[in-house]
């Protein structure tokens, strides 16, 4: 079966997008979709995205991490996926989608895409880290030479650690930069390295570092591999909310490849 894709990125993440509206894709093959992400044999990506119908909203997001596996909220694949539902004409300049984590409210002008994430209740403080869950698990640690430190190698130990079992966590290190900006660099489970961005992973950082005192700004700039992200928040007796993910998600290329 020829299947027509395509690639989008948001600073870097980079996503197979599918229109599957029409119900055709082989969702529980988790090796087709591994093999789809493979950046050697076949299309080459962080991870898949379906957009499929749903009842009572605009879509559904399906998201799979390269290796296969259905996963958790990701922030710039949904990013992405705006800017994919706007080029098929699915939506116009605002959306509301259903995805793994709830409803997702957005609005996209040009190729910058302002996506609202879900409200963070509990935000854990330990001795040297922050872990929190913005639709996707993660961990948060402040270092001072953010280029120095193997992503791949210091990710994996904290993901496998007995910290965070079986199910693991992605992993975020920050260096602060100014008032209100951070740079970050993030080990992605599923991915199982580092990614030029990740959307949650800066949304955790932001309210990170705020819960921690760095910045008493509610909106943080965010420095990744890929380019810039913008955080911002309402902070409310220890909660998060009207928690937003802002920048740009671009089309590369469309294509179709034999499954």
């Amino acid at each position: 079966m020829q299947l027509q894709f395509y690639k989008y990125q948001g600073t870097g993440n980079d996503f197979v997008m599918i229109d599957n509206r029409n119900d055709i894709f082989p969702k529980n093959n988790t090796k087709l979709i591994e093999n789809l992400c493979d950046r050697r044999f076949g299309i080459g990506a962080d991870g898949l995205i379906l957009l499929e119908n749903d009842k009572k909203n605009d879509f559904r997001m399906v998201y799979y991490n390269s290796d296969g596996n259905e996963s958790s909220m990701c922030g710039n694949g949904g990013r992405c996926l705006v800017a994919f539902a706007e080029s098929l004409g699915v939506i116009k300049n605002k959306t509301t989608f259903i995805a793994t984590d709830g409803l997702h409210h957005a609005t996209i002008s040009e190729d910058v895409v302002s996506l609202q994430m879900k409200d963070v209740e509990t935000v854990k403080i330990a001795g040297d880290y922050v872990f929190l869950d913005t639709g996707s698990p993660h961990h948060v640690q402040l270092v001072d030479d953010l280029k120095a430190i193997n992503i791949k190698t210091e990710g994996a130990k904290i993901r496998y650690s007995e910290l965070y079992g079986e199910k693991g966590s992605n992993v975020n290190f920050v260096n602060q930069k100014s008032e209100d900006t951070f740079s970050v660099r993030t080990y992605e489970r599923g991915v199982e390295d580092e990614t030029l961005s990740c959307g949650t992973g800066v949304t955790a950082v932001a309210i990170a570092m705020r819960a921690l005192g760095k910045t008493q700004s509610n909106t943080i700039q965010l420095n990744v591999e890929g380019g810039k992200l913008e955080v911002s928040f309402k902070p409310a007796g220890g909660n998060y909310t009207d928690v937003f993910l802002k920048g740009p998600a671009t089309f590369v290329f469309k294509g179709e490849i034999e499954i």
